[in-house]
């Protein structure tokens, strides 16, 4: 797959367009039950590869100074969160470079998905699944179902605390409507720990944005300009573009400290044989 379109090489509705279709006409408050029904049934679930995305393989694998680690200074492991987690691929990932990994998910049968792929991941794709180091081992694996805007899920993660030292967004944000993304970058900023990394995965990016979603366009610069000022809309030119404001950061915000484009990536986030995909890292002020 690369940029949507209309329709497939076989005349088939594209998964965009068909992923768009079963959530027109829903108020934002059903999207939860829409997810629901999309993994219970099994037979359409897109965003599914099998696998963690390659870029975030090598973001872990190869960015060990940016990151500093799976542990505290004190020895314990470090809390990675991942919102909208479905099977889990990015929690056994992260468990095997050593973290303590919890993923979020709002459907239920998405859960029940994910916690019968954790009883038994396999090796992965390409091995990203075997312990990175085994003086450190590997960290715990939990899907959670619940809300990410509310704290009804906080006590199975071991409770928020100060926060998560580690959260990926990895498509959580594009599913969002748009109009809960100044909620999601507050969110972000409550749920990551003062000296955490929050990781998104940037996609997509070259998608129209009046082509609306899920997946919503979200090239970089709706990152940058939900986090500097989180809690705060964005504002948007005529054709749902967003626009580059002068707006100096909050005292919330998250500041950009790399940003890059990756190796490689899904499939979906290639166009034309080109790499569309951003890695973008954030931390407190």
């Amino acid at each position: 797959m690369s940029a949507p379109a209309s329709s497939t090489s076989t005349g088939a509705p594209h998964p965009h367009d068909r992923l768009r279709s079963h959530f027109a006409n829903h108020h934002e408050s059903a999207h939860p039950t829409r997810w629901d029904e999309l993994w219970r049934a099994g037979d359409f679930i897109p965003w599914d590869r099998g696998y963690a995305n390659p870029a975030f393989v090598d973001t872990l694998n190869e960015r060990t100074d940016l990151l500093g680690g799976p542990l505290k200074s004190d020895g314990s492991r470090k809390r990675a969160f991942v919102p909208g987690c479905g099977k889990g691929y990015d929690l056994v990932l992260l468990a095997a470079h050593g973290y303590d990994a919890y993923g979020l998910e709002v459907s239920e049968n998405a859960v029940k998905a994910a916690a019968e792929y954790l009883q038994n991941p396999g090796e992965g794709k390409e091995g990203e699944n075997c312990i990175k180091d085994e003086k450190i081992g590997k960290g715990s694996t939990k899907a959670i179902l619940g809300d990410f805007f509310k704290d009804d899920w906080a006590e199975a993660a071991g409770g928020i605390g100060e926060g998560f030292d580690l959260i990926y967004d990895i498509t959580f944000q594009c599913a969002l409507p748009p109009s809960l993304r100044s909620a999601w970058a507050l969110r972000m900023t409550q749920l990551l720990a003062p000296d955490g990394l929050l990781i998104c995965l940037e996609f997509p990016t070259f998608k129209p944005p009046a082509s609306g979603g899920p997946p919503f366009a979200s090239p970089s610069l709706v990152y940058e300009e939900l986090l500097k000022r989180p809690g705060e809309d964005i504002s948007y030119d005529e054709t749902g573009k967003v626009v580059k404001t002068d707006r100096p950061e909050s005292e919330k915000a998250l500041v950009r400290v790399a940003h890059w484009k990756p190796v490689r990536t899904n499939p979906v986030g290639i166009k034309d044989g080109e790499v569309t995909d951003r890695v973008s890292v954030w931390k407190h002020r």
